[in-house]
């Protein structure tokens, strides 16, 4: 059966109401990822908890929401709740969802509200059945989108983005042409980020958009017979793959729409004229460092973004300690450049996720620690850097400085392995609008002062770019530079940014 929002209670700890003030506060001091997709089309076997274990793989894209849709010929069942995948979802739920086709999603809200009703997979009836949509990224052209299918007399139901495409999709089936037809006329409808993975009950496909802003990975699972039919999966990342023990076959490219039925894998490619701009914060520090991207594990890359950030800016210091989890591999990768130790300054409480529950001001003023403790007897005397991967509002940089110095540190040095953020994103990151940004409004200097530390220096753009050993036009930098490589509507670009920079030249950053 597809069941209508009402009838998708799970037991989850969240209500379907707005997220409470208290979680807005408990926002971490970064940037953060919209959305982990995952899909598995497996004929003879329910898929179901493959789709579970890849979104449990995928949990660090989204922590709000998460869905799965399966697909048993013509019947679709869909379970979507708020929380973690591990929360959302158990044995029984599972075995509620059978099926050889499965898509996932993992969510953070970048467009619509924090409500059960915007969690994803999103579904919509068509003349060719049901389609289920998991959408990472983010439209620039939802206002647009929207007005169109309001007039054709579509009901909307949530406020993502997701709906949008999936309905524009329905309207062209309904129109008469078949799936992928009707599929690529709605992606040259949409205009900004989107990475999709959609089942339907003739097959499942995964698209990019033509600039390939977020990833998107193939995968094909061990075949346990020789005549057995290639099984196949999508997913955002290739630890989503790892986890099931799927093979990575290659990345779905920007602009192509891979169609996987029991005929096997078919590739179309729908823009004529795709231009690769991965968002490099993927590489920085949104996808997990066991991920596979450019060729390479992003632990890798991380740590060569630490060698060329102890090049740039050298200090003076006993220890350099990271700032768990994400800052370790470019710290390691500072000390092996600067021969300074490295070593662990910070213990992180792993089993601390978003908290709804806020401390008391009592709590607050006694230096309450809920994710975070200093070593004391490691730190104590210690000319200390610390490298961590960005620095959005400076709020979480601050207090880590002042309990590294309460520790008895005797000087704190900051490293950052990324250029300062300047910029909103509008293609899928949770940035803040410009003006909470710190480096949009302050000098690396003023900065420094704020966070009180006794010097900052940032990883340069171009030193970020040479790192990935790829071609720098590549990549999105937008955050960085204000060079946003999909126009973005001027009514949009108001919302976020209160002035603009001058957008740095691509073609000055060498390749190597």
């Amino acid at each position: 059966m597809m069941p209508n929002d009402s009838d998708l209670m799970g037991a989850s700890p969240v209500s379907n109401d707005v997220l409470p003030d208290a979680a807005i506060l408990d926002r971490p001091d970064k940037p953060e990822e919209a959305c982990g997709v995952f899909g598995v089309f497996a004929p003879g076997e329910d898929v179901a908890k493959l789709v579970y274990f890849g979104l449990y793989a995928l949990q660090h894209r989204g922590q709000e929401s998460a869905g799965i849709a399966t697909f048993e010929n013509e019947q679709v069942h869909l379970y979507k709740e708020m929380g973690l995948v591990s929360q959302v979802f158990n044995e029984s739920i599972l075995n509620s969802l059978p099926g050889q086709l499965g898509i996932g999603h993992t969510r953070y809200s970048t467009t619509g509200s924090s409500r059960v009703v915007n969690a994803q997979p999103a579904m919509v009836k068509t003349n060719l059945g049901a389609l289920a949509l998991a959408h990472n990224g983010n439209l620039v052209n939802t206002p647009i989108l929207r007005e169109e299918l309001l007039r054709n007399n579509h009901n909307l139901v949530t406020t993502t983005d997701s709906e949008l495409i999936a309905f524009a999709i329905a309207e062209e089936v309904n129109s008469g042409k078949p799936w992928l037809e009707g599929a690529i006329s709605a992606f040259n409808r949409c205009q900004g980020a989107f990475s999709l993975v959609i089942g339907t009950p003739s097959g499942m496909m995964g698209t990019r958009d033509p600039n390939g802003i977020r990833p998107l990975v193939i995968g094909t699972l061990p075949k346990t017979t020789a005549t057995e039919p290639t099984r196949y999966v999508l997913a955002s990342e290739t630890c989503g793959l790892d986890i099931i023990g799927a093979d990575y076959l290659r990345d779905v490219e920007p602009g192509e729409l891979v169609w996987i039925t029991e005929e096997g894998m078919a590739s179309f490619h729908w823009s004529t004229q795709p231009q690769p701009k991965l968002c490099i914060f993927e590489m920085i520090y949104f996808a997990r460092p066991d991920s596979v991207m450019q060729n390479e594990s992003l632990y890798s890359y991380r740590m060569r973004i630490g060698r060329i950030l102890a090049e740039e800016s050298p200090i003076e210091a006993d220890l350099v300690i990271a700032v768990p989890d994400s800052g370790i591999p470019a710290a390691i990768g500072y000390s092996q450049a600067s021969g300074i130790p490295y070593a662990e300054g910070l213990i992180k409480n792993r089993y601390v996720g978003r908290t709804f529950i806020q401390p008391t001001q009592s709590m607050r003023e006694s230096g309450i620690r809920m994710k975070l403790n200093p070593l004391r007897d490691v730190l104590a005397g210690k000319r200390v850097v610390i490298v961590d991967d960005s620095i959005v509002r400076g709020t979480t940089s601050r207090k880590i400085v002042k309990a590294l110095r309460d520790a008895g540190a005797t000087e704190v040095h900051m490293r950052i392995s990324s250029p300062p953020v300047t910029h909103p994103c509008f293609y899928g990151i949770d940035t803040d609008n410009q003006e909470q940004l710190i480096a949009a409004t302050k000098s690396v200097e003023e900065i420094a002062a704020q966070i009180e530390v006794d010097s900052l220096s940032y990883l340069s753009w171009q030193g970020m770019l040479v790192a990935t050993r790829e071609d720098p036009n590549h990549f999105c930098s937008a955050c960085f530079t204000g060079d946003y490589p999909v126009d973005v509507p001027e009514l949009v670009k108001r919302s976020k940014l209160i002035f603009e920079k001058k957008p740095v030249i691509l073609e000055t950053v060498p390749t190597g």
